[in-house]
């Protein structure tokens, strides 16, 4: 079942602090999520989430909901998805943020 979009800041901060382990720190003046001292969100403005996927993940996300989500790029690096929360339902954040807690969790000490 597709939930409606709209999420709202506080929404996402829930989303992202509901998966275990997740603390929020700030990050250059913006609010982050960390699993095991790792970043896998972002709270970049009020209206977008970055979320540190993969590469295939950030394509995959990109290429499904272009109107919601664009590539990040730090650098030459792909580096995240950046979600626009207006448009994204709680559904598909839920999920690139579970997927991108699932990735940071489960990275090698130093990787």
């Amino acid at each position: 079942m597709i939930s409606e979009a709209m999420v709202t800041t506080e929404q996402a901060r829930a989303l992202a602090l509901g998966l275990p382990g997740t603390v929020e720190q700030d990050h250059h003046g913006r609010p982050s999520f960390r699993v095991s001292r790792r970043i896998f969100a972002t709270l970049w403005d009020r209206q977008h989430m970055n979320v540190m996927v993969d590469e295939p993940g950030i394509l995959t996300a990109v290429q499904a909901h272009p109107d919601i989500c664009t590539e990040v790029w730090w650098g030459k690096r792909l580096a995240a998805v950046r979600v626009e929360l207006p448009a994204a339902s709680t559904d598909l954040l839920g999920e690139l943020l579970a997927d991108a807690w699932e990735q940071k969790r489960d990275r090698p000490p130093g990787g």
